[in-house]
């Protein structure tokens, strides 16, 4: 019966609340923005990672090689956009 019980659904489960409660207290500490910034950019990286792994079940894959291949793509593209974005729109670069 142990084995049937989704321990570590539920470790993750928690954990995602942990990592939302973290996201939410940046509106009342009394810091920087750029701390604000760098808390909320690592519970979002942290949560993503736990997101992929647990609930998506990209670990359990034969094709964990490609997957992740994918993933990091994904990434790249996300950056560029992002970045090529803030160049032409914000930074006036052209």
């Amino acid at each position: 019966m142990a084995k049937l019980f989704p321990k570590e659904h539920i470790i993750g489960f928690l954990s995602s609340i942990a990592l939302t409660i973290a996201a939410l207290m940046v509106l009342y500490l009394d810091v920087s923005f750029a701390v604000k910034m760098t808390i909320l950019l690592v519970t979002a990286g942290l949560q993503a990672s736990l997101q992929l792994i647990l609930f998506m079940h990209i670990g359990e894959s034969k094709e964990k090689g490609t997957l992740y291949t994918n993933i990091i793509y994904a990434l790249f593209v996300a950056v560029v956009t992002i970045f090529g974005s803030l160049f032409v729109l914000v930074w006036d670069w052209y």
